[in-house]
């Protein structure tokens, strides 16, 4: 059987169709690391301080890191555990996952968007749909044997930080703390176990392009030993290098558009080595498919209500629109502006 994923093989060369033409190349050598990633503590007793420094590094990064976020070492340390005896199964194991259709609930694949793309992405991933659990743990792999309960842990906790979060982002601008939450309706969650394996000339491709995430936040749990995630901050790619026991966040597109342009969903993409194989889980949260998303009224600019920067318009025509293009083409939220 011929194998479909990156995992099963080894390279001594990088294969045509993964070669990024020179202008779309890494230049790794230029990226320096980001120094001053916020790195907000969620212990802290003051709630008011957290939601100015969660809107603070929304408004000038797109992204930051939390600490002392209430999930446990143990419950991430399993995570990574099933991801790694996950990706190591037999290749015949792995087929029965595998398909290149982005509707299916549960897929095992490679790169991004195999039948639409022309360069491939060096990387194989899990996406599975966690929200209602119940709904879909049953299609969930069967191995590595406890897969299906640590991941159902893993997933509702994350769950838990992210609707913490989108309370402080609420605050941060001003509105009442339920705000997202009413807005974005019964919020789904996806995940992605991203692998990606040594790569013999990480200079010519990437693990994945330029890209910013089309749902309303993600939390990405990051390879404490081997670092690949960059973000696009003031025209300059930096490498966010992971902290101990940190969640990276990202701003997604949806609360780019409710807080109307003022914090920015940001690019990031993530780079590969020759090395060693990295491993990464990214949860995304995700809008009700008929959520309304529009710029959130009584947003003001110094007093002044700002003028709406996007039309307003359903997450499942959003989610749509972004699937049906390459990942890194123009911003999606761009088609949306008024």
């Amino acid at each position: 059987m011929e194998s479909k994923f990156l995992s099963a093989g080894s390279y001594s060369t990088l294969p045509e169709s993964y070669v990024r033409p020179v202008t779309e190349r890494p230049r790794l050598s230029e990226v320096t690391t980001c120094e001053d990633v916020p790195v907000i503590d969620l212990s802290c007793s003051d709630r008011n301080l957290i939601s100015q420094q969660v809107g603070d590094a929304c408004r000038r990064f797109g992204f930051f890191q939390v600490i002392n976020h209430g999930i446990s070492v143990e419950s991430t340390s399993r995570m990574f555990e099933m991801a790694r005896g996950f990706f190591q199964l037999p290749v015949e194991e792995k087929m029965k996952y595998y398909s290149d259709d982005p509707s299916k609930t549960l897929r095992l694949s490679t790169s991004f968007n195999v039948k639409k793309e022309t360069v491939h992405n060096w990387r194989d991933y899990l996406r599975l749909h966690c929200y209602p659990l119940d709904q879909y743990v049953r299609e969930w792999p069967s191995s590595p044997s406890s897969f299906k309960e640590i991941v159902s842990s893993y997933c509702k906790e994350v769950r838990q930080l992210g609707l913490r979060l989108l309370e402080y982002v609420s605050e941060s601008l001003g509105l009442e703390g339920d705000y997202m939450e009413k807005v974005l309706g019964e919020q789904g969650q996806h995940m992605a176990v991203n692998y990606y394996p040594p790569c013999p000339e990480p200079e010519l491709t990437y693990g994945l392009p330029a890209h910013t995430d089309p749902n309303a936040i993600t939390i990405l749990l990051q390879d404490q030993q081997v670092t690949g995630l960059q973000v696009l901050k003031d025209g300059k790619w930096l490498a966010v290098n992971p902290h101990p026991n940190a969640f990276v966040i990202n701003i997604g597109d949806q609360l780019q558009a409710l807080s109307n342009g003022r914090y920015k969903s940001v690019w990031h993409r993530a780079v590969v080595n020759c090395d060693k194989p990295r491993i990464s889980v990214a949860s995304f949260l995700c809008p009700a498919n008929d959520a309304v998303i529009a710029p959130a009224k009584g947003l003001t600019d110094d007093g002044t209500p700002a003028p709406p920067l996007y039309r307003s318009f359903t997450y499942d025509e959003y989610y749509k629109k972004f699937w049906s293009r390459n990942l890194d083409q123009q911003h999606c939220l761009e088609l949306f502006k008024i």
